[in-house]
């Protein structure tokens, strides 16, 4: 699994004008599946997403996790997050996994979020055209993959 995490201060997503999903403060996270993904990659993702600490102390150092400020997390499904654009112009998502396969280990991670993050978990739609919106916290911003935890 792969992510792209933002600290936001607020975060959205819309689908079809209707809003799906929504949080202040806390991260954005771009949630990307590929055919070999397990559990123990959905395990390592979470505890480092709701571990990670990027929010500021009263020090004003990064010290704090998403946990820590009582922030939110939004989960946004994104299979060009396993884009191959090596060759050519044009991206290839064949990395990515099939929705088949992605759909039931994306709502598997999204049960197993909820049940270890105390704060609200929103998401997007799997599949849908959404518009995302969000307004950075510094910026910071910060890949994970659970297959190159050194990356």
């Amino acid at each position: 699994m792969r992510a792209l995490i933002q600290r936001v201060a607020h975060s959205k997503v819309v689908i079809d004008g209707e809003t799906s999903g929504a949080i202040n403060k806390g991260l954005l996270v771009l949630l990307g599946i590929t055919h070999t993904d397990t559990q123990a990659d959905a395990d390592w993702l979470i505890k480092k997403i709701t571990q990670l600490r990027i929010f500021k102390d009263d020090a004003g150092k990064m010290n704090l996790s998403v946990q820590d400020i009582g922030g939110g997390i939004l989960v946004v499904s994104q299979f060009t997050l396993y884009a191959n654009s090596k060759k050519g112009n044009r991206p290839s998502y064949i990395r990515s996994a099939p929705p088949d396969v992605a759909i039931p280990r994306y709502e598997d991670f999204l049960l197993d979020l909820r049940s270890r993050f105390d704060g609200p978990v929103e998401t997007g739609e799997f599949g849908a055209m959404m518009e995302v919106s969000l307004l950075n916290d510094g910026p910071v911003t910060i890949i994970l993959d659970s297959q190159q935890p050194d990356f």
